[in-house]
């Protein structure tokens, strides 16, 4: 029996993997049958994230879609009101209050869909990434392919010499690895 005023329930949707896998691109497409559905929808991104646009997610192919840049996980409580989806791109860049707020999202009844990084340059867990597949109802992992030998590439594997955290880059940064080729290029990483 379908009630008129039943609560719909909420959810959390995360898709990660390495760089070059379709993280965004996958976002995009979810998020844009959400609004061929007539839902409404609201797209945030870190601040931070400037390489292709200012306001809007871009995928590494070109797709795009209009979003709303903020500074801290919180600014997208603020902002997403009357909402039926919140799509919410590079969340390895957020502070841990994006856990928090995702949880409100879906407790209100709100479908969260989260894409970012599952793992750093290094090989390990990145940001709020690990905490938010674990509360997750349904988490993706997408695949790049490896440039070295064309298996499957779970790994972003750094050209360049910085040791910061974060550094923004496309292929002049950074290149996908499966783990056998990226243990190669980096044998000095504890495995």
């Amino acid at each position: 029996m379908f009630l008129e005023n039943a609560k719909k329930s909420g959810c959390i949707e995360v898709i990660c993997g390495s760089m070059f896998s379709g993280k965004t691109e996958e976002l995009i497409r979810r998020l844009r049958r959400a609004k061929f559905a007539h839902l409404k929808v609201e797209i945030f991104k870190p601040m931070i994230d400037i390489r292709y646009s200012e306001e809007e997610v871009v995928s590494h192919n070109a797709t795009s879609i209009l979003s709303t840049p903020v500074e801290s996980s919180s600014s997208i409580l603020l902002l997403s009101h009357d909402v039926d989806v919140v799509g919410i791109d590079e969340a390895q860049f957020f502070d841990d209050g994006i856990v928090e707020v995702c949880q409100k999202l879906a407790n209100s009844g709100v479908r969260v869909i989260v894409a970012g990084l599952d793992m750093d340059y290094l090989g390990k867990p990145f940001g709020p990434m690990p905490t938010l597949m674990a509360i997750a109802e349904h988490v993706d992992k997408v695949h790049a392919i490896c440039v070295k030998c064309g298996d499957p590439a779970q790994h972003s594997h750094r050209l360049s010499q910085s040791d910061k955290l974060v550094e923004l880059g496309e292929t002049d940064k950074y290149e996908p690895l499966c783990r056998h080729c990226f243990n190669k290029a980096n044998p000095h990483l504890e495995q």
